[in-house]
């Protein structure tokens, strides 16, 4: 792992089932638009190879695991690495090199440092490992379909509605070049989950009637300033602390609980939302501008309503885990696991124990990714990732509002908070005032239509 100032501790669950396992949510920057377009001809031609060169672009904790995973998934090698800083690429190439040896060929000339290093690295390799802040997610994800390459990355996908825009629309445009896309929503590629879903597919629980979802612990990390650093320097190491870039524990983290609601729901999406948030403990806004809890209730187009919640605030209640409520029967599911279904008089009649050959779920998304390529069989997670990203950003827009939000009205909003640039000299577009405070959303006074603060 990375350095620990970059840990986000994501304290376990509990639940009727087991403890969650915990996971670090740590990540490194880059990015701007554009790259080279090429013909559909030209795209995607590595199926059946023997080798599949890869391109890690974020090389923080989650970048790092997701470069072990792909290496471990066999043939394939990390060719290539970019971040914005270099104290976030080496230690990660020492790391990988250790564990992988000959699999990591990474010369001089083929590490990139910069916010724009992505453009470079795109070009190096068969698949690239998108996971750097989300921010920069719709930039990198447009330059890696239209360099024509296959793609892991990193949940969420965008952090605000341009952004999502753009990975709708090259969602669509990496299925005509037959590309693999693989987001890293892993309960999508964990046995519990997918037994559990077909149990409810198969009318266990009846129809479904309503859904809770929570994602709710102690916090995350946050880096002191230092007087040499430029404020975007400092926005981007802090990256979760400051919308453009992170989008908030509702959207970084939360999203894997939404996504799984959606996934039940057969992929539908809500329609609204309204809800409830601030900063209850975050009192201090020169440490950003996220909310420290949210709650949040999302209406589907049958009905269905999926109530919402997220809490970075210590000792208190702790869940990451989902409750899916039917007609018949409830399903209580957490990431331990394992999965019961009870009926109405509270009586088991289904239940998934984790087994060995189950596999990690990070590791399987990564396998399926690979096996799809060389068998050259369609896989595109990038519409549902889309999909579960903007179903998280539409709860943000609620609480940060205090209003009912409307999916396609919201869709169509032109909010990007990204700088004009990204150079660690240009300004960000909302800085601290002279009292060194950052604008924090005011429900009832802050616009999510034009990120306008009160």
């Amino acid at each position: 792992m990375q350095p620990t100032e970059f840990n986000a501790d994501n304290n376990s669950s509990s639940s009727d089932i087991a403890g969650t396992s915990r996971r670090k949510f740590i990540g490194a920057a880059a990015a701007t638009a554009a790259a080279v377009n090429l013909p559909i001809s030209a795209c995607a031609q590595v199926a059946g190879s023997d080798e599949l060169k890869l391109a890690l672009i974020g090389c923080g904790g989650r970048g790092s695991g997701a470069a072990d995973q792909a290496l471990t998934s066999g043939g394939t090698r990390l060719v290539a690495m970019a971040d914005a800083f270099s104290d976030r690429l080496e230690p990660a190439l020492s790391t990988l090199q250790a564990k992988h040896g000959s699999k990591v060929d990474v010369p001089d000339n083929r590490k990139f440092l910069g916010l724009e290093a992505y453009k470079e690295a795109v070009q190096q390799a068969d698949v690239v490992l998108l996971t750097t802040p989300p921010g920069f997610r719709p930039m990198m994800f447009q330059a890696a379909v239209e360099a024509g390459k296959h793609i892991f990355m990193e949940k969420p996908v965008a952090t605000d509605s341009p952004g999502i825009r753009t990975v709708f629309e090259y969602a669509k445009k990496a299925e005509e070049k037959n590309l693999k896309v693989v987001v890293g929503l892993q309960r999508r590629y964990q046995k519990s989950y997918i037994a559990a879903k077909e149990q409810v597919k198969q009318g266990l629980i009846g129809d479904i009637i309503a859904a809770q979802c929570y994602w709710n612990n102690a916090g995350i990390w946050l880096v002191d300033r230092k007087p040499e650093w430029s404020e975007m320097y400092y926005q981007v190491k802090n990256w979760y602390h400051f919308t453009w870039v992170g989008g908030d524990h509702i959207l970084e983290q939360h999203i894997h609980n939404i996504d799984v609601i959606n996934w039940f729901m057969d992929d539908q999406h809500p329609v609204s939302a309204q809800g409830m948030g601030g900063r209850e403990l975050r009192t201090d806004r020169k440490t950003g501008q996220i909310f420290d809890h949210h709650y949040v209730e999302f209406v589907y187009p049958n009905g269905v309503i999926m109530n919402s919640q997220c809490r970075h605030q210590p000792e208190c209640w702790n869940a990451v885990k989902e409750v899916i409520i039917g007609s018949k029967g409830t399903l209580f599911i957490d990431d331990s696991g394992g999965a019961i279904i009870r009926d109405r008089a509270g009586k088991t009649i289904w239940r998934y124990r984790r087994q060995d050959q189950d596999g990690n779920p990070y590791q399987n998304e990564h396998d399926e990714l690979y096996k799809a390529i060389r068998d050259n069989k369609p896989l595109n997670n990038a519409h549902y990732g889309a999909t579960s990203t903007f179903t998280a950003m539409l709860g943000r827009y609620a609480t940060y509002s205090g209003k009912q939000v409307n999916w396609d009205e919201a869709l169509a909003w032109n909010n990007s908070e990204l700088p004009e640039k990204l150079d660690f000299a240009t300004p960000t577009r909302f800085g601290p005032d002279a009292n060194g405070l950052y604008p924090v959303a005011l429900p009832g006074k802050f616009d999510p239509a034009t990120s306008k603060y009160a």
